[in-house]
């Protein structure tokens, strides 16, 4: 990856401008550190587009273990690359290991903020985190489901608050194997 730094002079600039094309007065007390606070953010909200979420999954472990792992309800907040605001919900990780090879659960929720800290797609963040695992570890299957509300759809549009997208991907056995699949469903859907 070659990382491209967050240019915050430039987000700053364009606050403003957005603060003046509204009517509002960039100057005016309650707005004039807006710019900075807005760089400060997306520095710190878009930060996963300068790292890779591969090096992440480069430690594994030596374990026989090749049952389910599964990671639920991970926290997940992202940005829609569509309107740039946010959607958040939760995200359920999920892979058999093969090779007695495993790789510590922090990594998996890790995986999951690094591609979410991006412009996103739900459907893509889904994607592309089942796609890191499964390349990376190389596991008997992967399963990711992700259920998030998109303030897109409540705050403007159709505005339907409390509404729930969910996307799944799901690799290797958790794709050719109905029984392995309605068991990673049926604990995802436990509470």
């Amino acid at each position: 990856m070659n990382p491209k730094p967050i240019n915050k002079q430039k987000i700053e600039e364009a606050i403003k401008m957005i603060l003046d094309a509204i009517g509002e007065d960039p100057s005016r007390e309650g707005l004039v550190d807006t710019p900075k606070r807005i760089a400060n953010m997306y520095d710190e909200i878009f930060c996963g587009i300068n790292n890779d979420p591969v090096e992440l999954m480069e430690v594994c472990f030596t374990e026989h273990h090749d049952e389910l792992v599964l990671v639920k309800d991970i926290a997940l907040y992202s940005m829609c690359e569509h309107h740039l605001l946010p959607f958040y919900g939760k995200a359920h990780v999920a892979y058999v290991p093969k090779k007695g090879k495993i790789v510590g659960i922090s990594k998996l929720a890790r995986v999951t903020e690094t591609y979410a800290k991006r412009p996103q797609l739900q459907e893509r963040l889904t994607s592309q985190i089942a796609n890191c695992i499964n390349d990376t570890i190389d596991p008997f299957g992967v399963a990711v489901v992700i259920e998030a509300e998109h303030m897109c759809m409540t705050m403007r549009g159709v505005k339907k608050p409390g509404s729930l997208t969910v996307t799944s991907a799901v690799r290797g056995i958790f794709q050719t194997r109905p029984e392995t699949r309605a068991e990673v469903f049926s604990l995802i859907n436990k509470r």
